[in-house]
Parts: structure tokens; sequence; C-alpha cells
């Protein structure tokens, strides 16, 4: 089997048909196999892409969409909040983690971010997540909440990560 490169990812920035809904299976598909949340999670997720479709402005909003052989592996959006940015949706298929992928995403994320004119830059995960907190602190942001929840059908906590731009 030949192994993967990152070389060999596409990433696109334009939304296309299908790309909503598969972002919705692929979170509540991965996040029942490796997390078991639960329905909750998905319909969360379906209302925040519909949220960001209907504001969507692309000199403001932005979608990374990663594809290999043409099928989705990968997703990360920027959403306008006014002066901030909120990270949102990312998700990376298993066999594609650890090529620098999910790097790639970010540098990608703080990139537009710091062309922009937003001020600062959050993001809501869970306590589960811990590599997705470490990319996120390695990028600068910094732990400011945690609160307990059933929100995705199961008992957690919400970690809420901010990086301020306005030095």
């Amino acid at each position: 089997m030949k192994t993967i490169s990152i070389n060999d990812i596409s990433i696109r920035t334009e939304l296309k048909p299908g790309d909503i809904g598969y972002v919705i299976y692929l979170h509540g598909h991965l996040y029942k196999q490796e997390y078991n949340y639960g329905i909750e999670f998905e319909t969360y997720v379906a209302l925040g892409l519909h949220e960001f479709f209907k504001q969507y402005d692309p000199a403001t909003n932005r979608v990374w969409i990663c594809e290999h052989n043409g099928k989705m592996i990968g997703f990360l959006l920027l959403m306008n909040r006014g002066k901030a940015a909120q990270l949102r949706y990312f998700i990376i298929e298993p066999e594609y983690r650890g090529i620098g992928l999910g790097k790639k995403l970010m540098d990608l994320y703080m990139k537009f971010l710091s062309d922009s004119d937003y001020e600062s830059s959050y993001l809501w995960t869970t306590h589960e997540l811990h590599a997705a907190a470490s990319l996120y602190t390695r990028h600068g942001f910094k732990l400011t909440e945690e609160k307990q929840s059933n929100a995705f059908g199961k008992p957690l906590k919400e970690n809420r990560y901010d990086l301020n731009l306005i030095a």
C-alpha cells in the first residue's frame, strides 16, 4: 500500500453542492466512532453550518476543504463573528492524520486570520480532543473557559480557547 503524503492532498476554499452535507455526516460518523457522541452532536454541526452558509461572505469567512482522489478527507472553517473569528468543524479522516495536514490547515487559518481585520479568534472543543488542543495551543490559543455539558449526548467538558491578535 502506498504511503499517503501531504502532497497527495488538494485543498480548496470554495463550497460545492454536497460539501455541507458531507461535513455533517463526517462529524456525526467519526465522533460517534471515536468519542461515542450522540445524534445531538450531528444536529449541532448541521445548525452551525446552516448559520455559516446563511451569512457566508468569502471576504470575511473561509472554508478549507481537503480532498484526496476526489473525496473529502478534511475540513476547517473560519466564521465571521464581528471583531472575532470563530474556528469551527476542524476534522480530518483518521488515515490522513499524522502527515502534517492539521498543521497545514492551522497555518492556512492563521494566515487568513492575520490578513483580515479580526482582533481575536476563538473556538470551542471538548476535553477529550487532546491532539486538537495541543495544535491550538501551539498556535497561540489559550484555554479560557471550561464548562460541564451534556449537549452531545454524554457528559463532558466543553473548553473554549481564545487568541488575542491585538498587542
